[in-house]
């Protein structure tokens, strides 16, 4: 090393601990803003109670480790290391949940106190400071919608334990159905006095995942090796065909897809998956015979095509055509593809990265970081951006073996968690520059137009374009012009069909008032007959009962019922059609404060009697179903509620 040193393993926090003369890293100015933040947020004092202390230290330790990783381009996820920052995230709102009484999102307004902090040294954090902040908030939103529910079900659980110790089986539900990690469950117990079957636990996790590769299971034969070449000369910037020949192949057995082989090229212009884009796909032509290519991969330094069949002779030399028809249009999408980076860089800000993409002959589909759904007004703002540069006639500018330092000084953008090698391959229309292995249209017009098809999220921060070129837009306009015409034949050829239904919409909706109107009298009708059925048990006035009445009427029903009777638990059943089946209980306020009865415990309970499930508050919940035979058992099982 240039610089000789000590490492003493004391970190920046503990040396700020021993120079301020404080007896832990949370009494220093590292943590004491934080900690400052997090008292006036939920109204505690640090120092008066122990539970509550390690609390905030855990949200303020957790909220650093999150956002300096989201800064760094690392968003939470399901999978590698977004899991983790997901797990150190949610670890710190189940803390806030538990033990600060914060039951709504507020760890994500500590980021602007941090990036005042630290945004000197670390501009990011100031740069990023907004999609941080969103995506906490979005992360703790969705989490704490299913923390509530998770721990109600996790202290039922434990209620009806023999022992001490909780099944992994149902640490697994847990983890599988509502996304608790098996740390933070483990934890949960620990502090109850219970402890997890962690092996069992591993079991069913690993049953999983047997599950899903036997699903997936590919078998693959030895390779049979015609000459020793261990890689393969890619021609497919160039040319579309070319002489080729076997130097391997081997059989593959897939569950999927049944018997298939692969073979390999000492020479080839089919590209490989990579880069979002799919594989091309041809022939491999002999004076004898036709091989179909069905798709092409990388596997080492080897380009490895798949085929249904084997030639009669793999000594033959093959012409190896790919299908032009597929590649131009995966190249106009691939192209489409770094103008809308660009564009959605432009209309959102700098924020955005790509985070995923697919290109395939019939369309596009990008995924994003951002924290908001795009307006109508972004999208087509991203749409006219993107057609614009294709009205511009942009030719491709390929720059080929340029060193990656260099690549990127020259505004080339590298995409974050991409391998890049010391030599690049940087692709340039006007102003879009990015380092890419994929094929790409010769020239922007030959795109011809770009049309979004959708957009929406996929995981927190993360949101997901899908859209369209070339002939995939002309089949779309083509059938958006059909329905057009369906509809005007439909409102008999008006010269305004959106006035025509905004018409019919109007008159519908006043139509669905009428109705409603009648069923909610039709409701209040039925108020007599069922205040004659209430028994009065155990101090309750009681009712279970199936009746006729569409979901809206019945919820108003019932609480024209409560606003009448004091002590009130009523269980009402309906079947709006052959297979659907729903429950709705109304408990009084007084027995859900006094008695602690709760209508989301006994719609959870009761509606597996009707095949379903649902919740709700303490107060009123509904759960729907498929089975009416059940109806009369749950029914008959609301009075054990009467405790």
């Amino acid at each position: 090393l240039p610089a000789k040193h000590i490492d003493t393993g004391m970190g920046f926090e503990r040396l700020c601990m021993v120079l301020q003369g404080v007896k832990s890293n949370y009494d220093s100015d590292v943590f004491t803003p934080l900690i400052r933040k997090i008292e006036k947020i939920t109204h505690t004092t640090y120092g008066k109670n122990t539970e509550t202390d390690i609390a905030i230290r855990v949200v303020a330790d957790h909220v650093r480790a999150v956002t300096f990783s989201i800064a760094d381009g690392q968003l939470p996820s399901n999978t590698g290391a977004g899991y983790v920052i997901r797990r150190i995230l949610r670890r710190a709102i189940r803390y806030g949940f538990t033990f600060l009484n914060q039951k709504d999102a507020f760890i994500y307004q500590l980021v602007d106190t941090l990036s005042e902090q630290m945004g000197e040294v670390f501009p990011e954090l100031i740069k990023e400071k907004n999609l941080i902040t969103n995506v906490i908030r979005e992360e703790e939103q969705s989490f704490l919608k299913t923390l509530e529910q998770g721990l109600l079900l996790l202290n039922d659980l434990t209620k009806n334990m023999e022992g001490k110790r909780l099944s992994g089986a149902k640490a697994f539900e847990l983890y599988d159905t509502f996304g608790f990690p098996i740390d933070l469950t483990a934890l949960i117990l620990s502090e109850k006095g219970y402890d997890l079957d962690v092996k069992e636990f591993e079991v069913a996790l690993q049953n999983q995942k047997n599950r899903s590769r036997a699903a997936a299971e590919i078998t693959k034969d030895d390779w049979t090796i015609l000459f020793d070449k261990n890689e393969t000369i890619f021609v497919g910037y160039d040319q579309l065909e070319c002489q080729s020949k076997i130097t391997r192949y081997r059989k593959i057995d897939s569950k999927k897809d049944g018997k298939l082989y692969q073979i390999v090229l000492d020479e080839t212009p089919f590209y490989p998956e990579g880069g979002g884009q799919v594989g091309d796909q041809g022939v491999l032509v002999s004076a004898h015979e036709q091989i179909k290519i069905i798709d092409t991969k990388k596997e080492n330094n080897l380009i490895v095509h798949t085929t249904d069949s084997l030639p009669k002779n793999p000594h033959h030399t093959f012409t190896a055509k790919v299908d032009v028809k597929l590649r131009k249009l995966s190249e106009a999408n691939h192209s489409a593809t770094h103008l809308m980076h660009q564009a959605l860089r432009e209309v959102l800000g700098t924020n955005v990265e790509q985070k995923g993409s697919l290109v395939s002959p019939n369309h596009l589909r990008f995924d994003f970081s951002h924290f908001a759904k795009m307006t109508d007004e972004e999208l087509q703002k991203v749409e006219v951006f993107v057609n614009a540069r294709i009205a511009e006639n942009l030719p491709l500018e390929e720059r080929r073996k340029v060193p990656f330092a260099e690549a990127v000084s020259e505004g080339a953008m590298a995409l974050f968690g991409e391998k890049y090698g010391d030599s690049v391959r940087a692709i340039r229309f006007g102003n879009s520059i990015e380092l890419c292995g994929g094929t790409h249209v010769k020239n922007t017009a030959d795109i011809w137009h770009f049309k979004i098809v959708s957009e929406g999220a996929v995981a927190s921060g993360i949101r997901r374009i899908e859209a369209i070129t070339s002939d995939a837009v002309k089949a779309y306009f083509d059938n958006q012009a059909t329905q057009l015409e369906e509809i005007k034949q439909l409102l008999k050829n008006p010269i305004h069909p959106t006035k025509a239904l905004q018409l019919i919409l109007e008159e519908n909706n006043s139509i669905k008032k009428q109705i409603d109107a009648l069923l909610r009298e039709k409701a209040l009708g039925m108020k007599g007959e069922l205040e004659a059925e209430l028994e009065d048990l155990n101090g309750v006035k009681f009712l279970a009962k199936k009746i006729d009445l569409e979901q809206n009427a019945l919820k108003d029903l019932v609480f024209e019922l409560g606003k009448s009777h004091d002590n009130l638990f009523v269980l009402l059943a309906t079947q709006p059609d052959n297979d659907k089946v729903m429950l709705t209980c109304y408990i009084s306020k007084e027995l859900t404060e006094k008695r602690g009865y709760d209508a989301g415990k006994v719609v959870r309970e009761l509606g597996k009697l009707i095949h379903g499930g649902g919740g709700g508050q303490a107060f009123f919940a509904t759960a729907g179903g498929k089975n009416p035979g059940g109806i009369p058992k749950a029914l008959e099982r609301a009075k054990d509620y009467l405790v």
